[in-house]
């Protein structure tokens, strides 16, 4: 390339900086997301990925034999999606079906309390990847609101099949894999800028309380995410307290009866006590995502608590609030109270937890039951 063509490449870059400075992190809007599908279904991976769910002990050559097949049935399937709002509708449907197929019914509560025509900074506990933000989304949808923007980490977007089906679920990326302290604050003031962008311009956002789910049931806020918030807050000389009574942020509690990936976390949690590390697999990510939203998870409750609204002067007293409301409005199942010594539950609790327990090595076991147990202690200590 010559030295004009180069300068004119960068010229163009710093334009689309300036037009579109989110531009890396966002999510597509509508005129982008014909393209966007188009390139999905040219991908070799995504399509394999789906034949290889659909067809896995299927013989390789009928596997190859159903791809351009894949591909043209998804291009008919596909070809009308040319907004948000249609991907958001097909999204619906697919929840429709899954929550049907593998749950015993979701209840939503504390909706009622929120505006329709306000937007949000919903905070919520992390048990699971993919569902949690799709249950606030499924809620929010049923009861004639927006749905949100989603905050979701750049390490579960190895593949640019995700980054793809991500960004056109409205989800926006967080850089996690920033480098360098240079390179870390701004990413966390694009991060902080483009969530206050959003809620300005009429977009909800949700966002996990912590960094990673919470897989020994112990949900707690990283005071660390609710000082990103406030990076754009310091850059316009707003107070902590004052700003974030601007966010209008929502804490959320999510519950499941039964999580699709507890003997897999329980696995992980003994790993790391008896090793000192645990070294997850390229795709285990991606594993857990798949389990979650396909495994079984019996009854599911999604309760949204009230607007903060008080003033708290640091992230520290913020997280302490925001934990207070999440423990509080936990839904507790009977396999809870089993777990934490409860003895008069139904014998069918009792022979699912021992079901689950003979599944696991010794030493694993009492990080599953904790995990169940955990959210009772938090909601007595109260």
């Amino acid at each position: 390339m010559s030295r004009i063509g180069a300068f004119k490449n960068l010229i163009n870059i710093m334009m689309t900086e300036i037009n579109d400075p989110y531009i890396d992190i966002r999510p597509y809007n509508d005129e982008e997301i014909p393209a966007a599908i188009d390139r999905l279904v040219g991908d070799n991976e995504f399509i394999n990925a789906i034949l290889q769910y659909r067809l896995n002990t299927s013989p390789i050559w009928l596997k190859r034999v159903a791809s351009p097949l894949v591909k043209a049935y998804l291009k008919i399937k596909w070809a009308q999606l040319n907004s948000v709002e249609a991907i958001q509708l097909e999204v619906k449907k697919y929840l429709d079906k899954t929550l049907e197929s593998t749950s015993d019914g979701v209840t939503f509560e504390g909706l009622d309390k929120l505006d329709p025509n306000q937007s949000y900074l919903f905070v919520s506990n992390h048990r699971d990847i993919a569902m949690d933000p799709a249950l606030v989304n499924y809620g929010l949808f049923l009861h004639g609101h927006k749905t949100v923007r989603i905050a979701i980490g750049d390490n579960l977007l190895k593949k640019p099949c995700a980054t793809e089906l991500m960004k056109l679920n409205k989800s926006f990326i967080v850089k996690r894999s920033a480098k360098g302290p240079r390179e870390m604050m701004k990413a966390l003031g694009t991060l902080s800028a483009y969530i206050k962008h959003s809620l300005d311009s009429g977009h909800s956002i949700w966002i996990a309380q912590r960094e990673g789910r919470a897989k020994d049931g112990n949900d707690f806020t990283e005071p660390a995410i609710l000082k990103m918030f406030h990076v754009e807050g310091r850059k316009q000389k707003i107070l902590f307290a004052d700003y974030v009574k601007q966010l209008k942020i929502v804490p959320v509690s999510i519950s499941y009866e039964n999580d699709p990936c507890d003997l897999a976390k329980a696995n992980e949690l003994e790993a790391k006590a008896s090793d000192g590390n645990y070294e997850k697999s390229e795709f285990e990510d991606i594993e857990s995502i798949v389990q979650g939203i396909i495994g079984p998870k019996g009854r599911i409750n999604v309760a949204f608590g009230n607007v903060i609204e008080q003033d708290f002067d640091s992230p520290e007293a913020l997280a302490s609030e925001l934990d207070r409301q999440i423990h509080r409005n936990y839904k507790l199942f009977p396999i809870n109270q089993f777990a934490a010594g409860d003895e008069s539950v139904a014998q069918e609790v009792k022979d699912k937890m021992a079901e689950k327990l003979s599944s696991l090595p010794k030493a694993a076991r009492p990080y599953l039951i904790a995990s169940y147990a955990n959210p009772v202690g938090k909601q007595k200590a109260i």
